[in-house]
């Protein structure tokens, strides 16, 4: 994990999510959660702890997607417990992220809602 830049502030992860996977590096994309984090990804499924989130990323990026920076909404921090979110440029829902300072002072994701779709009316 050391030769991958850290985050310094909980929106830098974000920034580092879209570049590392349009570099195509699972292992610089695991590297940005917490060696226990979950994500609600695929869809109605959960990815638990890093290896299994590089293993997931690296049938992702295989396909060869692009990621398109998106404009970070405010960040909630208390502590050292961040909420980082963005609206998709589709308009479709949101993305939501728990990120927690680490003992150097830079952030992980603990939490990651990469994709929700706002509810049925």
């Amino acid at each position: 994990m050391s030769e991958h830049a850290k985050a310094q502030r909980p929106e830098d992860l974000t920034r580092l999510f879209v570049e590392r996977s349009n570099a195509g590096d699972a292992a610089g994309v695991a590297a940005l959660y917490e060696e226990g984090a979950v994500m609600a990804y695929p869809p109605g499924a959960f990815t638990v702890g890093r290896e299994a989130i590089r293993a997931l990323w690296e049938k992702v990026l295989a396909g060869g997607p692009r990621f398109e920076p998106e404009q970070p909404l405010p960040t909630l921090v208390s502590g050292d417990i961040a909420l980082t979110s963005t609206p998709p440029r589709d308009g479709a829902g949101a993305r939501a992220q728990v990120v927690r300072r680490q003992p150097d002072g830079s952030w992980l994701r603990l939490l990651d809602q990469p994709e929700f779709a706002p509810p049925v009316r």
